[in-house]
């Protein structure tokens, strides 16, 4: 919309407020003498219990919804001790007692208290069946209203459901006894893109128009013609449904059909497109077309906008105070009342708020229009009110509901907003009932419209949008990252380790975590916080992540298209990455040379220097977004939504690593010992954010960085590289390097004087450069093979939608993709499900990535291998459910375009089960169980993510104590991780090396190495306060052993320890705070073989084994030769197994497990090698043993080596003992909060 100039209203003419007062008073009065709904007054007395909203939602949506009778049940028993008393004693009795029983006798139980809580419910919709719909509708007609028919349905996922809707929509158009129907643009059209706002518009336009034809033609039996009204519910849906709306009636055909639109006043747009739509019917009146009608409303979607604005980051689309909808509804009352406008435009004053209604009535009055107007109000909320206003005002408006019963639950979220407005103590609705009872709420709500009054004339209410985002002004201003002003850490604890660790105790004695033992106040041992610790987490300071882009807005609408336009003939990085072309050994050799010699130079710089470089990174990145978006597409064929969603991720890894690379300098007890020379080989599915990612990471560490971009993905590694050195990363620290994969690449990545690779891409790349390097210190994100568990209790609509988007964005070519989905129990069997999943993958837009629609692209290559043979051939037993089709689209793109598809029957142990196909194919798995169905999750040999729908707490504490994924998803998709909201990377062959995450807390620790430093003065006396007895028994067994420097130093590390886990290891946190989606993030033990060199110190060695122990970490510790008596009975009290042996010895236990043969006889897994392995001793001879250990598994990338000088900070020394884990848990339904998990994490 275009922002109009303001005026306010003039002011209220005399008494007119207080006469409006006295009517609504009047209205309340004869309301009360009607009888009141049964079934109305039952629902208001129940919303007003403490429990009744989250009863009744908790009913509706979870016992309702389900098509499983036993997931019903399981939800009835859960939410039945919250009954209300307000029920009948019946009603109450039947839950309460249904809840017990429901469980065990699901099938008579569940049926029974659906039929009691329909009734409840039955007067806000109507049955839709065709010889039920007719005498609904003449009963409703009886008292003189007027009826607005509103069709439900299923969730549009597809082009199938759209047409079923729309065919509905236009039989009830047909209908003799139909005069007056809505329809969303959303309910009639799937996967509708915002990017391609013009080809949308035409679509539905198309679609549309037969209907508004058919209405104009009209029906003698109705007399005359149906009423079309075109209603919206989300922010974005405004211009489209102005856009749709004007052009549909811009056709000749239709140019005497009077037909209306939606406008909704918690929108500050909504007086700007009041006038623009008025001058519209002006000039169609003017040229001898027919009025349009506007139907004002206040807005019902408001707590998904709240969801929409929080997730992207956007202002509130809304108005963000009650009183300030309030008054903007007045304002667009009085605008639309104007009499030179009403010539044009007919008003629907819709709404339950009496002062409003009798306001509108009387104004309308005062200027003679009140044959321009209508009152509408909604079915069931309030009849006696209705009845009271049709007595002055003839007949009202009614909204009406209509759906199957057997989709009765697609009503769902009208109900969740319907009771919601009942409940809230901020609506009208909520004192409907008592208003003539109660001079309290009478005059509450008084005061709120006389308040609402004062602000209407206000000229401070703003008008016009709230989001103004325009990506074309940020980067004419060279990018619009924002200035991040980083916080210094905190001040180091007064008073030295001990008094911070007994300051934690005393502080929070009854959390998990600390205990009191006889007065002794300590942190303990191994105890991980069960749940989301108290207090606000701190993330990287300073860091915000940053703003997605704007669909809904015009300037970014024409922006987006400008840049599709060079998309289609881009050059963008051409000459950069020709310039970058290394064709010799030679060449190669002066490049590792020049890059390692000037990192010297750049490690040097303190961290908050290079901070700032890299801030100055986000900038230029952000300034180049277009250009990044541009060549992505053009190079790799990413669509323009998932393209522009990198750009972001990139942006958000120059400042999150900024904000971290200054926490390097300011680790107690350790000194961070930057790389030389780290060689970062990206892959080429995200062409933008990983090898962005990978490079300012490496920057941020003060390593020098040789950038080694995918062949597919050159050009676009030209532009981030351009970006760098544009901000001021020199040139002779950052090469970019374009050579073949074949020797030269063997020659980089092999090179003695290359300290780190960053590989993202498959686990047999990782496993070719180990074989190239054995002991190369490698970082890799390698494969994931991830899948998607389905439980009768989720909600399938949704579970469809976000498993549809997370097996094929990017044509199924993210690691994070899902490639499977496990439905458990009843699911399998849902027809509705599999009816939802086809429609969504065969309506889903595949096409080139300059065509706005596309949704999916090509793959990146004509597929061959094992991408091939999932698109062509089935195992024994399976069946597409969607063949996958290749689809042509010219030359250019010749064998790499196909409709995704998806295959069921699918066993256990198949090729589709365990083996990443990277492409469009999902695979459908049943299981008859959760147990069973993370048996099969589990069973591949990755790690990367997985996810998990379910509304039940039961299911998530399982899922949560078993799955092995370094991502978690709940509720929602598995892809798209955030910078520090859900940093990313896996385990198990997903990850090779330390394992910490990108854009995570950890990430920078592991990209360069450690030594020791002087933590503090020491202590005077031999105490160990503050450490528990898991601790303090090995120290004290050691501590005949130990000199008193060794001691003390052994001391500090233990307190270092605990202070570390108190402040990160072993609480969940959540630094995002997002509230409407939880992302947490903790830490769970990992199996680590701890070997000591002949030259490691007795208390070097000690110390990592206190690590182990304060981890709960399955620990073994070798060395060459024996430990005290006393320390050996306390290490096997914990568990520590210890192995004196040679240093070959244990190298061929390591690299050659072996099984005894009583483990072998009771069916025991064999041995595998540990994941991790930590090292200590002097820097030669861990060097050494590095190296032989490396040849002994043959580079082995399931063993990460940990052979950093053994230190006093737990900062660092935990870290080889610890997966770090992601969790992200969709917290709201239908916008509203939802809690259900926080009992469980």
């Amino acid at each position: 919309m275009h922002e109009t100039p303001d005026t306010a209203p003039s002011a209220p003419s005399g008494d007119l407020a207080q006469r409006a007062i006295d009517l609504a008073a009047r209205w309340i009065a004869e309301a009360a003498e009607f009888p009141a709904d049964a079934s109305a007054q039952r629902l208001a007395g129940v919303l007003k219990d403490p429990n009744g909203l989250p009863f009744t939602i908790g009913f509706v949506d979870g016992v309702m919804r389900p098509e499983s009778l036993a997931a019903a049940a399981s939800t009835l028993s859960r939410i039945a001790p919250l009954a209300p008393e307000f029920l009948p004693w019946y009603l109450r009795g039947a839950v309460k007692v249904g809840g017990a029983v429901a469980p065990v006798l699901p099938t008579p139980v569940v049926p029974i208290a659906r039929r009691a809580l329909r009734e409840m419910v039955s007067h806000l919709v109507v049955d839709a069946r065709p010889d039920k719909l007719g005498p609904a509708i003449a009963a409703l007609r009886e008292g003189g209203a007027k009826l607005n028919l509103n069709l439900l349905g299923e969730a549009v996922l597809g082009e199938r459901e759209a047409l079923r809707r729309l065919e509905g929509i236009h039989d009830l158009i047909r209908r003799p006894d139909v005069d007056y129907v809505s329809v969303k643009v959303s309910a009639i059209a799937s996967h509708i893109s915002m990017w391609a706002f013009d080809e949308i518009v035409d679509a539905v336009v198309e679609r549309l128009t037969p209907l508004y034809l058919t209405a104009a033609a009209g029906l003698p039996e109705n007399g005359g013609r149906t009423f079309i009204n075109l209603d919206m519910e989300e922010y974005r849906d405004l211009d489209l449904t102005i856009a749709v709306f004007t052009r549909i009636l811009e056709d000749e055909r239709l140019r005497d059909l009077e037909a209306g639109i939606v406008l909704q006043a918690y929108l500050p747009d909504a007086l700007p497109a009041l006038r623009e739509l008025t001058a519209w019917a002006r000039q169609r009146v003017v040229g001898g077309g027919a009025r349009i009608k506007v139907r004002l409303v206040k807005g019902a979607n408001l707590a998904m906008e709240r969801v929409d604005a929080i997730m992207h980051d956007w202002p509130l689309a809304t108005y963000d105070r009650k009183l300030d909808t309030d008054a903007n509804y007045l304002r667009c009352l009085d605008e639309a009342l104007q009499p030179k406008n009403t010539d044009a435009v007919r008003l629907g004053v819709a709404g339950h708020n009496l002062f409003d209604i009798a306001y509108a009535w009387l104004l309308a009055g005062e200027r003679g229009v009140r044959e321009d107007i209508e009152i509408e109000m909604l079915l069931g909320m309030a009849q006696g009110q209705v009845a009271a206003i049709s007595r002055e005002v003839g007949h009202v408006l009614l909204y009406v509901p209509v759906v199957h019963p057997q989709e009765f639950d697609v009503a769902i979220s009208y109900l969740v907003r319907r009771l919601e407005e009942n409940a809230s103590s901020e609506n009208f609705l909520s004192a409907a009932f008592d208003l003539a009872d109660d001079p309290a709420l009478f005059e509450r709500e008084r005061d709120r419209f006389v308040a609402s009054l004062e602000r209407a004339a206000d000229p401070g209410l703003p008008a016009g949008p709230n989001r103004r985002q325009s990506r074309a002004v940020e980067e004419a201003a060279d990018g619009a990252a924002e200035q991040r002003i980083l916080r210094d850490s905190p001040p180091p604890q007064v008073g030295g380790l001990t008094q911070a660790v007994l300051g934690i105790a005393s502080s929070a004695a009854s959390d998990d975590g600390i205990a009191r033992f006889g007065g002794v106040e300590y942190v303990e041992t191994a105890i991980y916080s069960a749940t989301e610790s108290d207090g606000v987490a701190a993330g990287a300071p300073g860091f915000r992540n940053a703003r997605d882009t704007d669909p809904a807005l015009p300037a970014n609408r024409e922006w987006a298209r400008q840049v599709l336009e060079r998309m289609a003939v881009s050059t963008a990085g051409d000459a950069t990455i020709e310039a970058s072309r290394v064709t010799d050994a030679d060449r190669l050799e002066e490049v590792v040379a020049g890059v390692r010699g000037a990192a010297t130079r750049w490690g040097a710089m303190p961290a908050v220097d290079r901070s700032a470089v890299l801030q100055a990174a986000a900038r230029a990145l952000e300034a180049r977004r277009g250009e990044l978006i541009e060549v992505a597409g053009s190079e790799t064929g990413k669509v323009f939504a998932e393209a522009d969603i990198e750009v972001s991720e990139a942006v958000d890894f120059a400042n999150y690593y900024a904000a971290t690379a200054r926490e390097l300098d300011r680790v107690s007890g350790a000194v961070f010992v930057p790389a030389r020379l780290t060689v970062i080989t990206p892959p080429w599915n995200f062409p933008i954010a990983i090898p962005a990612g990978g490079v300012l990471a490496a920057l941020a560490a003060g390593s020098g960085v040789i950038f080694k971009p995918a062949p597919q993905a050159r050009r676009c590694a030209a532009v981030v590289a351009e970006a760098l050195w544009e901000a001021g990363v020199p040139r002779d620290v950052l090469a970019l390097v374009d050579i073949d994969e074949g020797g030269l690449g063997q020659q980089l990545i092999s090179h003695p004087d290359v300290d780190r690779v960053i590989l993202t891409g498959s686990f047999e790349t990782a496993a070719l450069f180990r074989s190239w390097r054995p002991d190369l210190p490698l970082l890799a994100e390698t494969s994931g093979k991830n899948a998607m568990v389905i439980m009768p209790s989720a909600d399938l609509d949704l579970a469809a939608s976000d498993l549809m988007k997370s097996a094929f964005g990017h044509a199924g070519q993210k690691c994070s993709a899902a490639s499977l989905a496990i439905l458990v129990g009843p699911v399998g069997r849902s027809e509705r499900f599999a009816r939802q999943l086809v429609d969504a993958a065969t309506a889903l837009r595949v096409g080139p990535p300059t065509d706005p629609r596309s949704e999916m692209g090509p793959v990146i290559e004509p597929p061959r291998g094992k991408l091939q043979w999932a698109l062509t051939t089935l195992d024994e037993g399976e069946q597409w459910l969607v063949t996958p089709e290749p689809l042509d689209f010219g030359p250019e793109y010749s064998g790499r375009f196909f409709r995704p598809g998806i295959r069921v029957g699918v066993e256990p142990g198949s090729r589709v089960h365990l083996e990443e196909f990277f492409g469009p194919v999902l695979g459908i798995m049943h299981a008859n169980s959760l147990s069973h169905a993370i048996e099969l999750q589990n069973a591949v040999a990755y790690g990367l993510t997985a996810g998990l729908y379910t509304q039940n707490p039961d299911d998530l504490a399982l899922w949560l104590d078993t799955v092995e994924a370094g991502n978690l998803y709940v509720n929602r998709g598995i892809t798209g991780a955030i910078v520090q909201r859900q940093p990313f990377g896996g385990w198990k062959r997903s990850s090779v090396g330390p394992g910490t995450k990108a854009g995570g807390p950890n990430y920078l620790i592991g990209l360069g190495g450690w030594r020791g430093t002087d933590a503090g003065a020491p202590s005077s006396t031999l105490h160990l306060r503050g450490l528990d007895s898991r601790i303090t028994t090995v120290i004290e067994a050691a501590q005949a052993s130990l000199d008193y420097p060794a001691f003390e130093w052994l001391r500090r590390a233990a307190l270092s320890d605990a202070v570390a886990w108190n402040d990160e290891f072993g609480r969940v946190t959540d630094v995002s705070r997002l509230g409407v989606e939880r992302n947490l993030f903790r830490y769970r033990p990992v199996e680590v073989a701890i070997r000591a060199t002949g030259d490691a110190t007795w208390q070097a060695l000690l110390r990592v084994i206190l690590a182990g122990i304060r981890t709960g970490s399955a620990t073994t510790v070798s060395a060459p030769v024996g430990l005290p008596a006393a320390v050996r009975r306390a290490l096997s009290d914990q568990d520590v197994n210890v192995f004196v042996e040679t240093e070959d010895e244990w190298l061929d236990r390591v690299a050659r497990p072996g099984q005894d043969v009583a483990d072998a006889v009771a069916g025991e897994p064999r041995p595998t090698r540990p994941p991790r392995v930590r090292l200590v001793g002097g820097a030669d001879a861990v060097a050494a043993l590095h190296s032989a250990l490396a040849e002994a598994v043959g580079g082995d990338p399931d063993v990460a080596i940990y052979d950093n000088e053994v230190t006093t900070a737990g900062r660092i020394e935990l870290l080889p003992f610890l997966h770090e884990q992601s969790i992200t848990i969709t917290a709201h339904r239908f916008g509203n909060p939802d809690d259900w998990s926080e009992g469980v994490i």
